[in-house]
């Protein structure tokens, strides 16, 4: 009589069952796999379509229609910067054609600085608001005219707050972030009368920035707090 052998089944390596598993879910999700996969390659081509056919040409459109506008802001004409000469756009019409464009956010910037210095402070605040660029020292500057809009509106805390972003938003720049975080000091001290934040903040200006106009100028501001070389009541 012949004899049975038993086959033991060997078990399986870590790789095959790795193998088995990608198989098994492939079998059952292949068909949602491939929908995602067309669904991104479709929204990646949609996006460098609407990039190089809409939002480039754009950029360059929005660019030249600042030209004109922004010779006309250097040139003291406000009016004609903001609102254009008849042929060419001024700042308006290019945020509310371009708006999504650096030229077009740019114009913003523009738009709040004119308001601004036209005597409307609500629509500065609007523009100057909404303005956003990675060039930091442009939105410091930015900051610190939103400030100045706020304090004609009588937000003495909007513009407090402004004033500060302002002073700490680049401080790299330190002619300017001095001016700005003096500008902050007083406004707090003389303005807001809040002595305690005034003294803080031309502090701060000692400490950070004591090889600056500001800088040099400020013991005489704190001198008038009551508070004399490091004497720290």
């Amino acid at each position: 009589m012949a004899e049975t052998k038993t086959v033991v089944p060997q078990p399986l390596e870590d790789h095959e069952i790795v193998v088995d598993r990608a198989k098994d879910f492939w079998s059952r999700n292949n068909r949602l796999i491939m929908t995602l996969g067309l669904a991104i390659i479709l929204l990646a081509g949609g996006y460098l379509a609407w990039k190089k056919l809409f939002q480039e040409p754009n950029e360059v459109k929005a660019s030249e229609a600042m030209f004109a506008a922004e010779s006309y802001y250097r040139a003291d004409s406000l009016q004609l910067a903001l609102n254009g000469d008849g042929q060419s756009l001024g700042f308006l019409k290019v945020i509310d054609k371009y708006g999504s464009t650096k030229a077009g956010k740019l114009a913003r910037f523009y738009a709040g600085s004119i308001y601004l210095q036209l005597g409307d402070a609500g629509k500065a605040v609007k523009h100057l608001s909404e303005f956003s660029t990675g060039a930091p020292q442009i939105q410091a500057r930015a900051y610190k005219l939103l400030g100045d809009a706020y304090a004609e509106q009588g937000k003495n805390a909007d513009a407090l707050s402004a004033y500060k972003k302002a002073a700490h938003h680049f401080e790299q720049d330190e002619p300017n972030s001095s001016e700005y975080l003096f500008l902050a000091a007083y406004f707090a001290q003389r303005v807001q009368n809040d002595n305690k934040q005034a003294v803080e903040l031309f502090r701060e200006l000692k400490n950070k920035y004591p090889r600056t106009q500001k800088g040099n100028e400020v013991d005489k501001y704190l001198a008038q707090l009551g508070v004399y070389g490091d004497d720290k009541k």
